[in-house]
């Protein structure tokens, strides 16, 4: 891949299974493929901007690019839709980048590998890229037609959603001229969503005591094999945390055979459900130990097979960690992470089935003196979620931790009388003979952020089914594009006159 990562380079890079560029709708599918050649990280959107801006420019359309990185791109009407109230179309331009501990991939230098399994479009060992790469090339696919009926359009491409908004954020009021908005970043066919949690980032940072170690065996001690996930459209499902396995394991460990702790590191981004942990610890036990593990293992399994079926914990023999956490900050780490909030903290008594706020203990690093513990706490109602927040600090208060707040971003109050709520319903109605589930959803949309500045707009968010997102797990249904897509076309068609 070129340095510019240009449009046309994209597209001659594309070397993953030729199977997807023949799926229907092919423009959508070819657009997919080429952005999936763009390495697009969160905070790391350089190539991908750069990649919409040619696009922009080869089609001859007017756009900018402000001056976070956000992309406007702007259609004028086909014939016969000019009286019709311009349309927004808003999906986000980065994607999370998760992969298998065994997968061998480069994402700052290398494109998705993609394959075609029966009704699914998956990725070999590594994230997809569908969230919200599917909605960013259906607009594309949009932009490009000469066939397809629609009103004005205003594409808009925000930066960094997976990391914080602050693409969403940064958008200045008065840029977008549309009075209703549709959002693509929706990851279930039947759904139709009208308002979402907001989120904060809280980081736990401190020190510790180091001290020489007084054991005689080290241990490498892993936990992996879970299946993760997004740590809001995924937290109700019961599956493992590894931060939170690891740091049961090691205070049982450390009750029974006074453990030291070398080095600890688990997890990784804030909005994912964390897979993956590994200790480096010392004992004077370690048969014992390693015994100990085996039947933990077997427990775990059990209790976690219907959600983490690959779940497995294991050990090695490594050299000896020289220095060590001292016992007492261990005690003290274990015991405040063992305390601190995970997963569902409380469902919404007003939406069934709804979780209103939870907690994602997202990242655990213990090494040189330092320790950082990070979380992604989300809650539809702003007190609450101040709730947890402090639920968290005053765990790490017992060890005295310094708390960091930050990424901030409201959540997006439901207005389910809105023009194109009726609208999208009745017709998923008509098209499909069932009715669509309009509801609220636990992940943080940037409809709620971009409300702020555009009050008077009108908002949906819809998609394609889309699972395991956030994962390497994370996979695409062929079908459901295919459906979507089709209830996007015949959506344009029914856009309001203009007042």
């Amino acid at each position: 891949m070129h340095q510019k990562c240009n449009y046309l380079c994209a597209l001659n890079a594309i070397t993953m299974n030729p199977d997807i560029l023949n799926l229907q709708p092919q423009a959508l599918w070819k657009h997919f493929s080429a952005l999936n050649a763009v390495p697009r990280a969160s905070k790391k959107e350089e190539k991908v901007i750069a990649f919409m801006q040619d696009f922009a420019g080869r089609l001859g359309l007017d756009h900018e690019t402000d001056a976070v990185g956000n992309v406007i791109i702007r259609k004028a009407a086909t014939a016969g839709m000019e009286d019709r109230q311009t349309i927004v179309l808003q999906s986000h331009l980065d994607m999370v980048h998760q992969k298998n501990a065994d997968t061998t991939f480069d994402f700052d230098t290398q494109g998705i590998e993609m394959f075609v399994d029966g009704d699914w479009v998956k990725a070999k060992g590594t994230t997809l890229g569908a969230d919200n790469g599917i909605g960013v090339a259906t607009i594309m696919a949009l932009l490009e037609s000469t066939d397809i009926a629609h009103p004005a359009l205003e594409a808009l491409f925000t930066i960094d959603e997976e990391t914080g908004m602050t693409g969403a954020l940064a958008l200045q009021g008065g840029v977008l001229k549309g009075s209703i908005m549709l959002n693509l970043d929706t990851e279930d066919d039947t759904e139709l969503t009208i308002g979402c949690a907001g989120g904060l980032d809280v980081t736990a940072h401190g020190h510790y005591t180091t001290e020489s170690s007084i054991m005689q065996h080290g241990l490498k001690v892993m936990v992996k094999g879970l299946t993760g996930g997004h740590s809001g459209m995924d937290i109700h499902k019961g599956r493992g945390n590894a931060n939170k396995i690891m740091n049961r394991l090691l205070y049982q460990l450390h009750q029974h055979f006074k453990i030291e702790l070398g080095e600890l590191s688990g997890g990784g981004l804030r909005n994912a459900i964390p897979r993956e942990s590994t200790a480096l610890v010392n004992t004077n036990h370690p048969e014992e130990v390693q015994t100990f593990i085996a039947a933990f293992n077997q427990t775990l399994q059990s209790e976690y097979l219907l959600t983490d079926p690959k779940l497995m914990i294991s050990c090695e023999a490594q050299p000896v960690c020289t220095h060590v956490m001292s016992d007492t900050d261990l005690h003290h780490l274990i015991c405040v992470l063992y305390a601190c909030p995970n997963g569902i903290y409380r469902m919404s008594p007003a939406i069934e089935g709804l979780v209103q706020s939870s907690n994602n203990i997202a990242r655990v690093q213990v090494a040189n003196g330092q320790y950082t513990v990070q979380c992604l706490t989300r809650s539809s109602v702003n007190s609450e979620k101040e709730d947890v927040k402090d639920a968290i600090s005053a765990a790490f208060a017992l060890m005295g931790a310094e708390m960091i707040f930050g990424g901030a971003y409201p959540g997006w109050t439901p207005n389910p009388h809105a023009a194109i709520v009726k609208i999208m319903s009745g017709l998923y109605q008509e098209m499909f003979q069932a009715g669509a589930h309009v509801n609220a959803c636990h992940a943080g949309l940037e409809c709620g952020i971009l409300g702020q500045n555009y009050p008077n707009m009108e908002m949906i968010s819809f998609g394609p089914t889309i699972t395991g997102a956030h994962s390497p797990d994370e996979q695409v249904q062929i079908s459901s594009v295919q459906k979507y897509w089709g209830y996007l076309l015949e959506t344009l068609k029914r856009i309001p006159h203009k007042a």
